[in-house]
């Protein structure tokens, strides 16, 4: 789960359709991107970075961390 991504894009205001219409892909996808539920490339992350005006890391490197030590604990 992208905690930061999600908490980025409230503060901002912004719905998931909203950021969906600007990447040019369903809100499902998106949500499911936001959740966790679909692979994050590294494309899509600077489409996404880009939007909120920030590099990729300072928007998904903490996450994806996390993410990784929590497969190695599973």
């Amino acid at each position: 789960m992208y905690l930061k991504l999600k908490q980025m894009r409230n503060e901002l205001g912004y719905t998931s359709q909203y950021m969906a219409d600007k990447l040019k892909i369903s809100k499902p996808f998106y949500s499911q991107i936001e959740n966790g539920h679909r692979r994050l490339t590294y494309d899509m992350a600077t489409k996404i970075a880009k939007i909120f005006k920030v590099k990729p890391d300072d928007l998904f490197y903490k996450d994806h961390i996390n993410f990784l030590k929590n497969l190695k604990h599973n």
